[in-house]
């Protein structure tokens, strides 16, 4: 057992040694360079120190084959100090043979982060407070490591911004153009998502209550809906904009084609998820068919309504951005992008996506924390 354990344990350890030995090895391919006293990336005591500190804490880290939530904090910490040569480096520019030690110390950076991350998904700790940090620690970590990276390949590789610009000139647009993403959102996710994705979503659930009174609908809706899902969002959004003008009424008429058939089909199918013995104790309690339904159909039903509101909120906002594209007033988070693409103005262009893809996450987390506390009771919760 001891033997297995061990085994494991050293396992584990190699990526925290094969970090030590290639940055070993990139200090070694630095000083044997030519030109290390004019570009090597090696600059400055705080970098070097740093750069120390990371080796030796992960090197301690390693052959003493340290575990639990302590392992992956010392980890941790040691990844953020490696971070900073590589930063420097391509920030004081690389050139000539310096520049394959700085790739390899990367390359050993990533087997770090890994060990990290690992450590941190193996901690258990009793605390509920602990193993809520740790959950949210090990996407933070591996979030970090991958903005790290864009960053240190695009500036290091010299890419052209035009092409994909790195995310510190990305976040600098952002600083400097709040009033304008703040506008664009609004325009967008408040006067079009917001009120076509509860016009969508509630006009779905309450046709889903018709068809379970009225059987016949089913047959006839649902083929319907099918066809209608299949259309694509540019073939429905000129339309939209002939019918209801430039302005958010047209994109909201597009969020709500989109969201109103997965409404439809999952509270169809929320409903008849109680099973034939549940509706028959009901019925031998004399219940109503209301009562039945706010009783035991609309509970049962909660994690396929919350399905569909989870599901719906990433449509809602590709359907009102995409239309945006086909007319919109001077203003918008589809009407920027397509605008700024046509003037080579990249940086905006990856702002404003990042606005969505940020409003849309935090729509789905605040969806998906509402579903938690009310569908406690539900089996994928319990622990």
């Amino acid at each position: 057992m001891s033997a297995t354990a061990g085994g494991g344990a050293k396992q584990r350890d190699w990526p925290s040694r094969l970090f030590i030995l290639a940055g070993l090895a990139a200090m070694a391919l630095d000083g044997l360079a030519s030109e290390a006293q004019a570009v090597g990336w090696w600059r400055g005591d705080v970098t070097l120190l740093a750069t120390l500190f990371a080796l030796a804490i992960a090197g301690w880290s390693a052959w003493r084959r340290l575990q639990g939530l302590a392992a992956a904090m010392i980890l941790g910490l040691a990844f953020a100090a490696g971070t900073v040569a590589p930063l420097a480096a391509v920030s004081a520019g690389i050139e000539g043979r310096s520049a394959p030690a700085l790739w390899l110390y990367v390359l050993s950076l990533g087997f770090l982060a890994w060990r990290a991350m690992d450590a941190f998904s193996a901690a258990n700790p009793p605390q509920p407070a602990a193993q809520r940090l740790v959950s949210l620690l090990v996407p933070a970590l591996f979030g970090l490591w991958l903005l790290y990276l864009w960053e240190v390949l695009v500036v290091g590789l010299a890419v052209p911004s035009v092409l994909l610009p790195p995310p510190s000139a990305i976040a600098d647009v952002f600083g400097r153009s709040t009033s304008v993403l703040w506008a664009d959102f609004q325009q967008t996710f408040i006067k079009a998502v917001i009120p076509g994705y509860l016009m969508g979503c509630g006009s779905g659930f309450l046709v889903a209550l018709l068809v379970d009174r009225v059987p016949f609908l089913q047959r006839g809706l649902l083929p319907l809906g099918n066809f209608v899902s299949a259309i694509p969002i540019v073939g429905i959004a000129p339309i939209m904009v002939m019918w209801f003008g430039f302005d958010w009424q047209s994109k909201a008429a597009v969020v709500v084609i989109m969201t109103f058939f997965p409404m439809l089909v999952n509270a169809i199918a929320g409903l008849e998820a109680s099973s034939a013995m549940e509706r028959d104790l009901m019925r031998s309690y004399a219940a109503s068919y209301w009562g039945t339904l706010l009783r035991l159909r609309l509970p049962n039903a909660l994690p396929f309504l919350f399905n569909a509101l989870k599901i719906n909120s990433t449509l809602a906002l590709i359907g009102a951005i995409v239309a945006e594209f086909f007319g919109t007033p001077i203003v918008g988070m589809g009407f920027r992008i397509s605008t700024e693409v046509g003037r080579m103005n990249i940086d905006l262009v990856w702002a404003s996506i990042a606005v969505a893809a940020l409003a849309g996450s935090l729509f789905y987390g605040a969806l998906a924390m509402l579903e938690r506390a009310l569908t406690f009771w539900h089996p994928s919760y319990r622990s």
